[in-house]
């Protein structure tokens, strides 16, 4: 039995070393160790499983030796089960005294079969080592079982951290480089001349401290310039994906990219691929019919899908387009009001009936496939875009035509992490960071422009318009202010909310690095805050406003 168990293991493991040799096919190596169809509630690890199935995500030898360590898991698993049903089955009634019997019996057969096969009894001893430990710690009236003898050898490779979908260069023009380093001297003189004036001359000092910031403003527009990627570089690879997914599905596609010079930011980039896949793949299975449906609805039997990309203003879209049986608003809202997603009180638009489907626990898949409808909805893409990317997405239907999906995303860095222009405030004796972005205004009100609602919310009038208000001192359960205080509100908005923050004071507006807590504060405190800032000699926390809104305005939904 064993040796029928070597030979498979080992001609699966030919099939994995040819893959690194150029040969094979990925798709078969999954589909044997029995991981075409696992159902994972994850969008990026099933996003990965898709990429590397169609092509997309190399063959690297960190994924060869996973694959590896896989198969020597199944082959130790493999003989623990047949090393227990060469034995049978344990007796009902066995005591301590005859375990240790049988034991001492194993221990003999093993000592006795050494010297037959060196290589495949450093398996079997290691097997049989755990059946002894298994068997030692039996109770008196408790047989080992085989499920626990076999528990340690489920297949399973430890997690590597995977990198393919990092861009690990990036082109940079000699002159950019040729800038940079003429920034560098100019940053390097600079300091000289602060280090070299004397503290009396404070006039000389000033001078020196503008030239330094303009210098250091340059260089990081400079780096933020060499940071940028063209989207081709993962909008290419969606040929192949297209082509795969279509060929399974047995439906005709053209697939049309547009927009792919646009170059963003490098993280940005990198953070796109996992969201495109998963809506394509959408696209492809939900919005496209069968070319014999097209056919009776007097379409092209061939469907249409279109990926694009533009740039408006600060912010970049990319949109996937197809021109299938689109979404229907009735059949949306059924599920939505089946699922308790809906309030079925509420008279809902179309675009809002549409926006049910990117919630957790929606998902319009009839039955799970190797494509759709895998225990993963479009919520997770939703969480993706927004929490990595600071982006929106949003949906354009018309039953029978086809759907548009649109990914906006703010050009500018994520505020997560990185340089940031902030807008310094001060509540009772804290200072807090709110990201400039975000702020609309700052503004000064009276107190006659204050109003509390009979359900004890409070709102503020700024230039005759209405915002609810949130009070910096409640959130931080700091002491209230007195009520003759000359305080400021800062007017900021996200996505459509738009909400005024009361502070005591708003000190200035400066650059911030933002960096993010080593420890899980915000889970343990459950505070709207992102990280620290630093400003020089003094440190003050940055205030997620997103988190913000949504805790003290009771938004369910994300903004």
């Amino acid at each position: 039995m064993k040796e029928s168990i070597a030979s498979c293991i080992e001609d699966i493991q030919k099939t994995i070393i040819n893959l690194e040799q150029g040969s094979g096919d990925i798709n078969n190596v999954m589909k044997t160790l029995g991981l075409e169809h696992v159902k994972i509630p994850s969008a990026q690890i099933i996003a990965l499983l898709d990429m590397l199935s169609d092509g997309i995500t190399p063959v690297t030898s960190d994924l060869i030796t996973s694959l590896l360590e896989i198969t020597e898991a199944q082959k130790k698993f493999f003989y623990c089960i047949a090393g227990l049903l060469d034995k049978g089955a344990a007796p009902v009634d066995c005591v301590k005294d005859k375990t240790t019997t049988e034991t001492l019996e194993i221990k003999k057969e093993k000592t006795e079969s050494t010297t037959e096969n060196p290589v495949e009894n450093e398996v079997e001893n290691e097997v049989e080592n755990e059946v002894e430990i298994k068997k030692d710690s039996v109770t008196d009236n408790e047989p080992p079982t085989e499920t626990a003898v076999a528990a340690k050898f489920s297949p399973s490779a430890p997690a590597k951290k995977d990198k393919s979908q990092a861009i690990s260069s990036i082109r940079v023009s000699t002159q950019q480089l040729d800038s940079i380093i003429e920034l560098v001297g100019k940053l390097m003189v600079t300091h000289a001349v602060i280090a070299q004036t004397g503290t009396d001359n404070i006039a000389k000092i000033s001078v020196s401290l503008g030239e330094l910031d303009k210098v250091i403003r340059n260089l990081q527009s400079e780096v933020d310039e060499i940071r940028l990627v063209p989207l081709k570089q993962i909008f290419m690879p969606m040929h192949r994906l297209v082509k795969s997914t279509s060929q399974k599905l047995n439906k005709r596609i053209k697939f049309i990219i547009k927009g792919e010079e646009l170059a963003l930011d490098k993280t940005i980039v990198e953070s796109l691929n996992e969201p495109l896949v998963h809506l394509l793949r959408n696209a492809l299975d939900h919005g496209i019919e069968d070319p014999e449906d097209r056919e009776m609805c007097g379409k092209d039997k061939d469907g249409s899908v279109i990926l694009s990309a533009s740039r408006k203003g600060e912010f970049a879209y990319i949109e996937i387009t197809d021109d299938g049986k689109g979404l229907d608003a009735d059949v949306l809202l059924v599920k939505a009001l089946d699922r308790g997603l809906a309030d079925p009180q509420k008279n809902y638009t179309q675009e809002e009936i549409y926006e049910f489907i990117l919630q957790s626990g929606f998902s319009t898949a009839e039955a799970v496939t190797d494509i759709s409808g895998r225990g993963v909805g479009m919520d997770a893409v939703v969480s993706s875009i927004q929490n990595t990317l600071d982006g929106k997405i949003s949906i354009k239907s018309k039953l029978g035509y086809g759907s548009t999906f649109t990914i906006a995303i703010p050009l500018s860095r994520s505020v997560n992490e990185g340089i940031v222009d902030a807008l310094i405030t001060s509540v009772g004796p804290e200072t807090f960071i709110f990201p400039s972005r975000e702020v609309l205004e700052v503004y000064e009100p009276v107190l006659k422009e204050f109003t509390t609602l009979p359900d004890g919310r409070e709102t503020v009038s700024i230039r005759g318009k209405i915002h609810p208000l949130i009070r910096m001192h409640t959130v931080f359960d700091f002491p209230q202010p007195p009520e003759d205080q000359l305080s400021k509100v800062i007017l900021v908005k996200m996505g459509q909310i738009s909400a005024a923050i009361l502070v005591d004071d708003v000190l200035r507006q400066q650059k911030a690095v933002v960096t993010g807590f080593t420890l899980p504060v915000n889970s343990i405190y459950n505070l709207p805050i992102l990280g620290f800032g630093m400003m020089g000699e003094n440190d003050a926390l940055v205030v997620d406003t997103e988190v913000l809104l949504t805790k003290q305005l009771g938004i369910n939904d994300t903004l």
